[in-house]
């Protein structure tokens, strides 16, 4: 079969089955006036029926409600039956439910000064009755009337006091629908940002409500905004979501609006066969048995504009032309600017100049009318909800302040109150003050003789630099100055001199790195040190280090070897772990003799590293193991090469591995050698990057 001739047939098949659903669709919403119709037969075969009787004048009501949409000159004569009925009878929620249907029936025919009219007069008799659900129906359809008549401001002013009243009965529902109609009006004047504000509400009400159909209409008036938006992906989300929920439990009026809205979506994007689908889907609804002119005019001029897009000029022109003829009667001049451009456009590609001309004047005069007064209506708007929220805050403020006299007599009485407590306290006050002073006198002894220690222990500290500054540096200075004496005083000549610079160049080193290890010590006991951990790499620390070291190490052929494991990295202030490994290695070096082995290694110990530094050195006895990480003496130590050492490494590796919060130890065998341990947190994945 020929592609072409299978995919009509394909499209037919669609089409029945289309209609089919619509069958069903339309059947059940009949089902539903027939239970009503069923339930007022019922009530007048009893023997007791009174035509006036409230029960058969609501299931009136409801019924003629059901018509609207679908048949609107039964819900007219239905109407004003309901209406005199309630009359007869004084049935005020009877009166006010006929009204309503009225002023919609007005409105949708288009005439909506009487529709105003109307519902004002059920406004006003639903708040003398104090009638909530009535009122709240009636501010809605008000402010729909107004604003299809271009009274936007009066139409958010309505909606505002509506939102307030909905909150009073706790009604979600209203709040939704209160929310989505100001939503309406902002998108009308092309505003989408405060549209989509409006809309994030009405959103979060319908996610409490949980009720699918309501938030399928909020989706198919998004998916309108986000198409006129020029969003289609959002507007397709919207309006499929809206579709599958219509479309499942069978409300065609909806579903028709909603195929409406897809195929202009398509429209919008020139797709002009699938959006001639959708429209012919809404467009058969219509024409089954739903009356709503105002939405039939959005459809005719989408037709139109589909069939203008397709070259099929006269079917396009025939929508056009029912399209404005339907406007003018329901007075509906966003109709008229609509379908007057689609006639313009179609007369022009026709190079029917006089007709197209005529519409062309037609279509911007009713434009700019429209332009200035959507203009006014967006300040009108603004204005509106200022002044709203200005009348709310100034009721805010009278309430508060019809509050606050209240407040001044109880205000009063406890001021009164309270100055005869201020008295009772004062008077128990006093005799505390002076418990309070004696321990203040107390704490304040006490701490005068915790800063008399402290400068005490300052004092030792000073005695102390002194004396190994003046037992452990002044010895290699002394020596340093000599040999240059003797070179400058002529003693010892140029190569005698020459021979003793190895000697000079190790006593500075050793002198520099005994002062680093002096200065570091000292500031910690005098200032105390400021830790600040940080995530750094131990691995960074021991090469360093060693690099520094590997000359020293170079002159005494001793090997080091670093077998740390991959990229260790540890919680810890650098500078401090820095001078912990550069004293240890210092002294595995110091005290083993030539041709020896220094070895780093560290292992994992659950959120700890464990550091070990090995040397194959002199080894100590326990005595000095004991002894070795006590508070820093004069006691001068020396290396398997006579190094010189101020004996303040060990103490000041101990001092800095307790600030980072770990442990230090050793272990070592005369003559074999000495393992030095020391433990620091693991860095973890919250902490910053290592340096």
């Amino acid at each position: 079969m020929h592609p072409l001739k299978l995919q009509n047939l394909l499209g037919k098949v669609v089409m029945v089955f289309c209609f089919l659903f619509f069958v069903q669709s339309i059947q059940s919403q009949v089902n539903k006036r027939d239970s009503i119709l069923y339930k007022i037969k019922r009530l007048e075969s009893t023997n007791r029926f009174n035509p006036k009787d409230t029960t058969h004048i609501d299931l009136l009501a409801n019924l003629a409600s059901s018509y609207r949409f679908i048949n609107n000159d039964s819900l007219f004569s239905i109407s004003q039956r309901t209406l005199a009925l309630s009359k007869a009878v004084n049935f005020d929620h009877g009166e006010i439910n006929s009204l309503i249907n009225l002023g919609r029936f007005y409105a949708d025919e288009g005439n909506i000064e009487k529709s105003v009219q109307v519902l004002k007069k059920a406004l006003k008799q639903a708040r003398k009755t104090e009638d909530k659900e009535c009122e709240l129906n009636i501010i809605n359809s008000l402010a729909l009337g107004y604003s299809y008549n271009g009274n936007h401001a009066e139409a958010l002013n309505l909606y505002l006091k509506g939102i307030d009243v909905a909150k009073q009965v706790g009604s979600k529902q209203m709040l939704s629908i209160l929310n989505e109609n100001i939503a309406t009006l902002y998108a009308d004047q092309k505003d989408f940002d405060n549209a989509l504000i409006f809309y994030d509400t009405v959103q979060a009400i319908n996610r409490e409500l949980g009720n699918e159909i309501i938030n399928a209409e909020t989706q198919s008036n998004m998916a309108s905004l986000y198409k006129d938006a020029k969003n289609f992906e959002y507007a397709m989300f919207n309006i499929n979501k809206s579709i599958t929920a219509f479309e499942k439990h069978k409300i065609y009026e909806w579903l028709a609006y909603a195929y409406e809205v897809k195929g202009s979506i398509y429209l919008e994007q020139k797709k002009y066969q699938w959006a001639l689908y959708w429209y012919d889907q809404s467009i058969m609804l219509h024409n089954q048995e739903l009356d709503d002119d105002r939405e039939k005019i959005q459809l005719l001029n989408g037709m139109a504009k589909v069939y203008l897009g397709l070259d099929r000029d006269s079917i396009s022109m025939n929508y056009a032309n029912e399209g404005l003829s339907l406007s003018k009667k329901i007075k509906s001049l966003q109709g008229q600017i609509d379908c007057s451009e689609t006639l313009y456009e179609l007369h022009k590609k026709k190079e029917n100049h006089i007709a197209a001309l005529g519409y062309l004047e037609t279509f911007k005069k009713l434009s700019d009318s429209l332009f200035k007064d959507k203009n006014k209506q967006s300040l009108s708007l603004l204005k509106t909800k200022l002044q709203y929220e200005q009348e709310k805050t100034e009721l805010i403020k009278n309430n508060e302040a019809a509050l606050a006299k209240q407040r001044n007599y109880i205000y009063f009485a406890i001021i009164i109150l309270l100055i005869l407590s201020v008295i009772t306290f004062l008077v128990r006050r006093s005799g505390q003050i002076q418990k309070k002073l004696n321990k203040e006198l107390h704490e304040k002894s006490v701490v005068v003789i915790e800063r008399e220690a402290q400068l005490n222990e300052i004092n030792k500290t000073k005695t102390k630099l002194f004396s190994i500054i003046g037992h452990d540096l002044r010895g290699p200075i002394g020596a340093l100055q000599g040999i240059l004496k003797l070179f400058t005083d002529g003693e010892i000549g140029k190569d005698e001199f020459l021979s003793f610079i190895p000697k000079l160049k190790s006593d500075v080193e050793n002198i520099s790195f005994a002062l680093n290890n002096l200065l570091s010590w000292g500031q910690s006991q005098l200032n105390g040190v400021v830790t600040k951990p940080k995530r750094v790499s131990l691995d960074k620390i021991v090469s360093v280090n060693v690099k520094l070291l590997s000359e020293v190490a170079s002159g005494k052929s001793i090997k080091i070897i670093n077998q740390l494991p991959e990229n260790p990295l540890i919680w810890a202030d650098q500078n401090q772990i820095d001078i912990v490994v550069r004293n240890l290695l210092s002294n595995a070096i110091k005290f083993t003799p030539e041709n020896g082995l220094i070895t780093i290694e560290a292992e994992e110990k659950r959120n700890m590293w464990q550091i070990m530094i090995r040397d194959t050195g002199i080894g100590m006895n326990t005595e000095i193991q004991k002894k070795i990480f006590e508070d820093a003496s004069n006691i001068t130590t020396y290396g398997t090469n006579n190094e010189r050492g101020t004996g303040l490494g060990l103490s000041l590796c101990k001092e800095m591995v307790l600030k980072n919060k770990g442990e230090i130890w050793v272990e070592s065998v005369l003559r074999k050698g000495t393992s030095f341990y020391f433990t620091v947190p693991k860095a973890e994945k919250r902490y910053q990057k290592a340096s």
